[in-house]
């Protein structure tokens, strides 16, 4: 838990790191297993990717958690969503009873889904006028999503529910990385032409907001957490918090689509290590996710043009990292097989 956001802008200078040596040995592990050199091609980096971070040769996913984070937002009054935000408090029900997407994907994926709503009745500030939170809801909100990860589990996986925040998310995008609006939004979960017009619109007026202020002078650190508190909103902000919390573990952190890697954008302009430790699921459909990406340096796993949320596209993603673990783990070498090298 973080008494303060000083404390968690100091938090970039004590980031842990994974083991060299240990990815190297898996490497080798990995040269000795009955298969062609890089035969399994990304699943063998996976399987060192986590090797490193784990501190194990072979690595094993005993635990996953499935953590979604919902929130509602006060740019929603401005007409960007096709949807009322009643629907973030219903969806959030349809998870406790078991009956949307990520309830089947999560039972799959073998991962512990739990759902945080965060003051659904207390939208955040409206982005295009004034701060979606003060520095007090900013710090609960990243406490909660810290406090939500079990450092036991081996994978974490994210994901995200609320009414407008595909604007938020692009949003955050556009005063993260810049550019025109125009770029970053779309059709969130149905918006029409005008919508998306409007969205464009509101997100132009809201990092036009947040620039008035003397962002330049603030270091990096200070820079994200900025950003984060004038355009994000809660669940971003938890978002941000389970990153964090999951770091200081050395556990691997799936992430979900757009929505969900937007959210955690403002832990890479505090610093371009912070999500080292994050794998991305899936491209969304989402026109902004492929230049995010770029923005990140991250490749994601999987184009399943897929566009939900609820961390689905992450669960999808855990199997694809337990795909490449059973064979790290499982496989023999060629001396166990008695197959001849040479």
């Amino acid at each position: 838990m973080f008494a303060s956001l000083n404390d968690v802008a100091a938090s970039v200078s004590a980031l842990s790191q994974p083991d060299e040596e240990m990815r190297e040995q898996a490497r080798l592990h990995q040269s000795q297993l009955t298969k062609p050199p890089t035969a399994l091609g990304q699943l063998e980096e996976l399987a060192i990717f986590m090797a490193g971070w784990r501190d194990e040769i072979c690595p094993s996913i005993n635990r996953a958690q499935a953590l979604v984070f919902a929130g509602n937002h006060g740019v929603c009054a401005q007409g960007v969503n096709p949807f009322p935000q009643e629907v973030t408090a219903q969806m959030v029900a349809n998870f406790a009873h078991g009956g949307a997407a990520i309830n089947q994907l999560a039972a799959l994926a073998d991962a512990e889904l739990a759902v945080h709503p965060l003051s659904l009745d207390v939208p955040t500030g409206d982005i295009s006028v004034a701060p979606a939170m003060d520095e007090a809801a900013l710090l609960e909100a990243i406490n909660i999503g810290a406090a939500a990860v079990d450092s036991t589990a081996d994978v974490v996986i994210l994901g995200e529910m609320g009414i407008g925040n595909s604007t938020i998310s692009a949003a955050l995008c556009a005063g993260c990385f810049g550019g025109d609006a125009s770029q970053w939004v779309g059709r969130g979960t149905g918006a029409d032409d005008a919508q998306i017009k409007k969205k464009a619109e509101i997100v132009n007026r809201a990092t036009a907001r947040m620039h008035q202020q003397n962002i330049d002078d603030m270091n990096t650190a200070r820079q994200g957490l900025f950003i984060l508190r004038q355009l994000g909103g809660r669940e971003q902000a938890a978002l941000c918090g389970a990153v964090l919390a999951a770091r200081a573990s050395r556990q691997i952190v799936m992430l979900d689509g757009f929505i969900c890697t937007s959210a955690v954008a403002p832990l890479h302009i505090m610093s371009h290590d912070m999500l080292s430790h994050c794998l991305v699921a899936h491209k969304s459909r989402e026109p902004g996710h492929q230049k995010l990406l770029s923005c990140l340096g991250k490749q994601p796993l999987l184009d399943l043009d897929l566009c939900l949320g609820e961390g689905s596209g992450a669960a999808i993603g855990l199997m694809i990292l337990r795909a490449a673990m059973a064979c790290h783990n499982g496989m023999a070498s060629f001396a166990q097989a008695e197959i001849s090298t040479s």
